[in-house]
């Protein structure tokens, strides 16, 4: 027995079902009522997800909400364990550049981690070899820019920073990320590539700027309608794109 075994590991329950392979993780309580409307339309089953929601077809799992890396990778992990392995992130993130303003689209490409979760799913090959590079799937990172392409919306790739403190984002760390040429920060992204890099599958995100965090001082959009307009306008866009499209 490996001293590296883990005690506790995710698995399918002989009640549970098996997923499709394709879904998405809506991490944002906001986006809740989407998912469940979209379920409700398409005639999707529900199953338990710890407190979040999980909704599958033949075709396509919706998953969420799910704060926070430690949350997003539980969920994650049961998601794999019932049978995913393309999942699409939609989220939100804030912006630490000028050029990345409120409501645009931002497909965050690598992560680099301030959050607690990522270091836990190094393989042991990894162990002692210092700080590995966190990247999306090439390939749904590029199912993500052909549907927004493909629908003339407009969207910018490129770093972003994971950190499980919001309330600890000083100007300090927002100037030295931007000058790494970081664009977003979150609160999931490097955890849950690390976890799909550990279990061999893919997982790309999508996220709408919801504040930008590089003005004084601060400026949060969460509230506006059009934020939340475009919002689950995106959501139902790569909802109905996975359903139509087969990802091979």
């Amino acid at each position: 027995m490996s001293k590296h075994e883990c005690v506790i590991n995710p698995e399918r329950g002989k009640t549970e079902p098996t997923l499709p392979e394709i879904g998405i993780l809506a991490v944002n309580p906001s986006e809740a009522p989407v998912l469940a409307a979209y379920a409700k339309a398409a005639q999707m089953q529900r199953a338990f997800l710890f407190n979040s929601n999980l909704y599958y077809s033949e075709r396509l799992f919706l998953s969420g909400p799910a704060v926070g890396a430690p949350m997003a990778v539980m969920c994650l992990e049961k998601l794999i364990a019932l049978g995913a392995k393309k999942i699409i992130l939609y989220g939100w993130c804030g912006s630490l550049q000028e050029d990345l303003r409120a409501l645009d689209v931002f497909l965050p490409i690598e992560a680099l981690s301030e959050e607690g979760t990522s270091p836990h799913y190094g393989k042991e090959s990894d162990l002692g070899e210092g700080e590995k590079k966190i990247s999306a799937s090439p390939e749904l990172h590029r199912h993500l820019r052909d549907t927004l392409s493909a629908t003339n919306i407009p969207y910018q790739t490129g770093k972003i920073w994971t950190t499980d403190a919001p309330y600890r984002e000083t100007r300090t760390k927002i100037a030295d990320y931007a000058g790494q040429g970081v664009y977003g920060v979150d609160m999931e992204f490097s955890a849950l590539c690390s976890v799909a890099a550990f279990r061999d599958v893919e997982l790309a995100a999508a996220m709408l700027v919801s504040d930008e965090v590089w003005r004084q001082p601060w400026q949060p959009q969460f509230a506006r309608k059009d934020f939340k307009r475009k919002s689950r306008q995106l959501l139902k866009l790569f909802c109905d794109t996975l359903w139509d499209k087969k990802l091979t």
